[in-house]
């Protein structure tokens, strides 16, 4: 059953008194408040692990988690210093930095790769990149993807002028692929459960074309923090990256159980769903990269990497900004 912003709402205040019992007594702990860029799902697990299992708590701190509705949104917030801590995608920072110079730090990773990728059905004859030359690809109008679509194509010698690309509801790309309206989609591979299920019900298989793949490496989701709060309150900052890294590595052992966990204080989100998305998400958080850098660290070529896609996608100079003053290093455990 879809759920509405309100009813979500409404169970996150509730899930900040559960969190709040676990912590022992509120008034001893520290108040921290977490701003999500979309609402809950398995990809936000972390948080909700932190609550439940009380890993938060065991550090000293009581959390009160904000639905968001996009990364800008959630940046917002963050920069009129309403939420202290959150997840939103370095990207979106790098952008705003440039445009606003916004007073937020990217703190540790979460995805060290782009979610984005094209879908098609395997008996389309489209299984590469290449593939999409002449096709019709539908995309969500307000989807981060779009930003990157133009350089990913131009890697493969491509231009949009080489696909027809429509715009629909987000809901409505799924159904539009599995009955021939489309082509081929953009969606995030944190949805792969989703359009698998939709896929099985049509009699269908995906072929799945993730971007990474084809060379657009970069960092997307992130922890960024507000200045104010990193600044007034590190050590509290501090223990909250410590605690959020030790729900991310839980969630990666325990796929089941932090679905349950999420279920636990949303309970709109079903627990298979949420273990769904948990499954498609861990691709991004764990992966070559975390096995050469580490769990969360901003490696300076790969950052460096992501600003120079992010100035070429929004037509920034490759000066405008340095990328290593975006992020600290300071806060994430050794």
């Amino acid at each position: 059953m879809a759920m509405s912003f309100a009813s979500i709402c409404k169970r996150l205040s509730a899930a900040s008194v559960i969190a709040a019992s676990l912590g022992g007594a509120a008034n001893a702990a520290d108040q921290v408040v977490f701003q999500l860029d979309w609402l809950p799902g398995g990809d936000k697990a972390p948080i909700y692990v932190c609550m439940d299992k009380g890993f938060c708590a065991e550090e000293g701190i009581d959390v009160k988690v904000e639905p968001g509705r996009g990364s800008t949104e959630a940046i917002t917030r963050l920069a009129a210093g309403t939420s202290d801590i959150g997840s939103a995608d370095i990207g979106a920072l790098m952008a705003a930095k440039v445009t606003d110079k916004v007073g937020i730090t990217a703190v540790m990773s979460i995805f060290n790769k782009g979610p984005h990728a094209f879908f098609a059905l395997k008996d389309s004859g489209i299984a590469k990149i290449e593939d999409v030359k002449g096709k019709q690809v539908a995309t969500s109008p307000f989807t981060s993807s779009n930003v990157f679509l133009p350089l990913v194509l131009a890697d493969k010698g491509l231009s949009e002028s080489d696909i027809t690309l429509t715009k629909s509801d987000p809901g409505a790309l799924g159904p539009m692929l599995m009955t021939g309206a489309t082509d081929v989609i953009i969606a995030w591979m944190t949805n792969v459960s989703i359009f698998n299920a939709q896929a099985k019900e049509a009699g269908k298989e995906l072929e799945i074309m993730p971007w990474y793949a084809a060379g657009l490496d970069l960092y997307s989701a992130s922890l960024l923090a507000s200045d104010k709060f990193i600044t007034e309150r590190p050590d509290v900052a501090k223990r909250f990256v410590k605690a959020f890294k030790k729900s991310l590595e839980y969630v990666k052992e325990n796929p089941h159980e932090a679905a349950v966990s999420v279920n636990k204080l949303v309970p709109e989100l079903g627990v298979e769903t949420v273990e769904g998305a948990i499954m498609d998400t861990m691709v991004l958080e764990f992966n070559e990269v975390t096995d050469k850098d580490g769990l969360g660290v901003f490696e300076t070529a790969r950052l460096a990497e992501t600003w120079k896609r992010v100035a070429a996608a929004q037509k920034f100079e490759a000066g405008a900004l340095d990328p290593e003053s975006v992020v600290s290093r300071d806060f994430l455990a050794e």
